[in-house]
Order: C-alpha cells, then sequence, then structure tokens
C-alpha cells in the first residue's frame, strides 16, 4: 500500500485558502455550460448551423463529463487528487483557447468533449478533497453545501456571458474560462497538494466488484436517477431559453443572461430549503416537493391560454427550478455520504451516471419538444416531472417492502 509521500502534500497552514479553492471549482461544470448560454443563438448564426447543431456542444460536454466520472473515481483513488487535478485545469485552458480561435463547429465538438473529460477529474478530485480531510458532522455539513455553491455556476456565469457577448462575441467567454483555469492553476500550485493518505491499489477486478456494489444498492441507484432528472429541468431550459427569449421573444442576449441568473439563483434557493430542512423526514419531503411541481407545470400549461411573456416564463421556471434545487441537494448529499471509503468512486459514480443521464434525456426531449415557445418548454418539464414521480413511486414501494421485510 503506497502512502502520499512521493508527492507534494498539503500544509496545514494552507488548508483554509486550499478549502476556499476547492470549494471555488466545484461550480466549474455549471461555468463551462453555463457561460455561452446567451451566445447559442449567435454562434448558431455566425458558423451557419441549427440550433440543434449548437445545443450538441452543451451534451457532448455533459456525456464526456459523465463518462469520466464513471472512471476517474477509481483512478484518483489509486494515484491521488492533487496533480491529476493541476494538469486538468492546465488542458482545459488550452481546450478553451482552441475553440476561441475556431469556426470549426467539429472542432469545437472535439474541444469539448476534452472539456468534459478535465472537468470531471477536477470537480471528482475537490468533491473527494473534503471526504479525505473532514468526518462526521463538519462533512455532512460540507456535503449539503456542495449543490449550493455549485448553483453560483449558473447564477454567474451567464450573466458574464450575456455582457461578453454583447460586447466582444461568443469568443470572449472561452477566453474568460481559459483565464479563470490558469488563475485557479497557479493558485492549486502554490496552496494547494495531496490530501490522499491511502492509496488504492489500482486492481480493475477489484474496483469494478465496489462499483458492482454501489451499483446493486438501490437507494443509491435510484438516487442518482432522481439527481439526473433534477438537473435535466434545468438543462432543457438552459439548451431552450435562450432561443426561446432571443428567437421567440426578440429580447437580448443580455436579457438571456439575466433570466439564467435569475433561474440559477431558483436553483440555490431549492438547495438553501434542502440544507434547512435536512433532519426532517427525508421520503417525505421529498415527495411533497415532487407533487408541487406536478401541479405547479399543469398551472404553467393553462396559463398559457390567458398569458405568455417574459415575465410567466421566469415565474414558472423559478418556481420549477426551486423544487429542482430541493431534489438535487437532497439527494446529492445522500448519495456522496452513502460510501465513505471509496469517496473518489462513490462521488464519480454519482456525478458520472447524473450526467449520462441528463445528456441523452435532455438532448431527447429537446429533439422531442424543440426550443420554439413557452409550451413547449412546459411540456419538457411536464414529462422529466411525471418521469420523477414515477422513480418516487418505485422508492415508496421499495420502501414498504423492506419495511415489511424487517
Amino acid at each position: 500500500m503506497r502512502t502520499a509521500t512521493k508527492t507534494k502534500n498539503i500544509k496545514e497552514s494552507h488548508q483554509g485558502i486550499a478549502t476556499l479553492l476547492a470549494f471555488a471549482l466545484i461550480p466549474l461544470s455549471g461555468f463551462a455550460t453555463d457561460i455561452y448560454i446567451p451566445s447559442l443563438p449567435t454562434m448558431a448564426g455566425v458558423m451557419n448551423i441549427s440550433s440543434i447543431q449548437v445545443q450538441l456542444t452543451l451534451s457532448l460536454f455533459l456525456i464526456s463529463y459523465g463518462v469520466s466520472q464513471l472512471f476517474i473515481g477509481s483512478v484518483l483513488d489509486s494515484f491521488g487528487r492533487y496533480k491529476i487535478g493541476l494538469y486538468s485545469l492546465l488542458i482545459f485552458a488550452a481546450a478553451s483557447l482552441i475553440i476561441a480561435s475556431t469556426h470549426n463547429i467539429y472542432l469545437i465538438y472535439l474541444m469539448r468533449i476534452i472539456h468534459g473529460f478535465t472537468v470531471g477529474a477536477i470537480v471528482v478530485a475537490k468533491r473527494a478533497y473534503f471526504v479525505d480531510l473532514f468526518e462526521g458532522d463538519t462533512l455532512k455539513h460540507y456535503l449539503s453545501l456542495f449543490s449550493i455553491i455549485w448553483s453560483t455556476g449558473p447564477i454567474i456565469a451567464p450573466f458574464i456571458g450575456g455582457y461578453l457577448q454583447a460586447a466582444f462575441g461568443w469568443e470572449s467567454n472561452f477566453y474568460f474560462l481559459a483565464g479563470f483555469a490558469l488563475v485557479f492553476a497557479v493558485l492549486e500550485l502554490v496552496f494547494s497538494g495531496e490530501t490522499l493518505k491511502h492509496y488504492t491499489d489500482f486492481h480493475i477486478k477489484k474496483i469494478a466488484g465496489i462499483y458492482a456494489q454501489m451499483i446493486k444498492t438501490t437507494s443509491f441507484t435510484l438516487g442518482i436517477v432522481m439527481l439526473g432528472l433534477a438537473y435535466c429541468m434545468v438543462m432543457v431550459y438552459n439548451m431552450t431559453g435562450p432561443f426561446i427569449i432571443e428567437h421567440h421573444l426578440h429580447l437580448s442576449p443580455v436579457i438571456a443572461g439575466y433570466s439564467s441568473l435569475v433561474l440559477g439563483f431558483a436553483w440555490m434557493v431549492g438547495g438553501f430549503i434542502g440544507k434547512a430542512t435536512i433532519n426532517r423526514p427525508f421520503f417525505k419531503r421529498l415527495a411533497i416537493n415532487s407533487v408541487m411541481q406536478l401541479v405547479f407545470v399543469i398551472v404553467m400549461i393553462i396559463s398559457l391560454s390567458f398569458i405568455s411573456n417574459l415575465y410567466s416564463l421566469i415565474f414558472f421556471a423559478f418556481i420549477i427550478h426551486v423544487c429542482a434545487g430541493f431534489t438535487f441537494n437532497n439527494y446529492f448529499t445522500f448519495c456522496l455520504s452513502k460510501f465513505p471509503k471509496n469517496a473518489g468512486i462513490a462521488g464519480g459514480l454519482t456525478g458520472g451516471i447524473t450526467y449520462v443521464i441528463v445528456s441523452f434525456l435532455s438532448y431527447g426531449i429537446v429533439n422531442l419538444v424543440p426550443a420554439k415557445d413557452e409550451r413547449n418548454l412546459s411540456y419538457s418539464y411536464l414529462i422529466m416531472i411525471i418521469l420523477s414521480l414515477l422513480v418516487m413511486f418505485i422508492i415508496l414501494k421499495i420502501r414498504k417492502r423492506d419495511e415489511v421485510a424487517l
């Protein structure tokens, strides 16, 4: 069994700053998608491609981000967090610069795939950082903050991206991402270090056994499905909202950015409510939350016969995203704390399957119900909410079965 003595260990005096850096990098996946959301219609126009083609840049990122997390956790548990995370930041920055300097959509696709793999390594490494260094109530407190901290990406990124688009064009979004990654790479080099104390031998058969054990844990697997459905609601809006606002409502990219900012705040509000109610009965509060989503999306569909504008769109989407953030916060905390002895693998598997679900489901829904108007968005929400209720019903049946068995 190897130890962490062969690499740069984190200094005790730097742990406070290193913890802040870890929190600051948690939203990187949100930044990598949301910052250029207001630019999607412009990118489609400039490169003379369809909305579906430019939306594919989001889906490819999500797929690669999800797939990378399926295996990166075991790599991090075997070879450490620090160097892999640092190198990934540098590669991410290089890929961002390439995207900013080309109008070739296929090269952009390739770089977005690289973005997904590198961000997967960075984010999973930083999740594992907290499990490495903290335990008990302190760890539970930090884990419950993850979805709240992550939501700063969807809040800040489109706001910045809208102004960058208006002032400098869509390429400036990726120059910003490159600069962001380079700054944090320098800070990581100065203040951070390795936190893994005991390395796991990299035996594929043994690792596969750990994966199988986790997936066979029904509560863990269904929790991941709920995570995917919750975040899919946000991603479907991200893929369609700018086209509705800029093409259907004829408003500017800056307005699209402000709208995404408001809905990012909605996700954060849901996270705060989830954290505040963390000690309440788990299943009951989540069942109530899902029913509330269904009621509001039905009201949204009915109201479209009387009113349809930016304010009605944001009002209903805000409430639905608050409920989605609540669901995500609760299940994310649950899944990440389920297997503390294999934190890297558990974090990677949780994020990986979640984003694979999100990538395929969101792209499928956008193709089924195109980015046309508010009505189509409401139908998209309805599909995902019904699926969530079905999963909740399955969870209830399993819970009752387990109670009878006991």
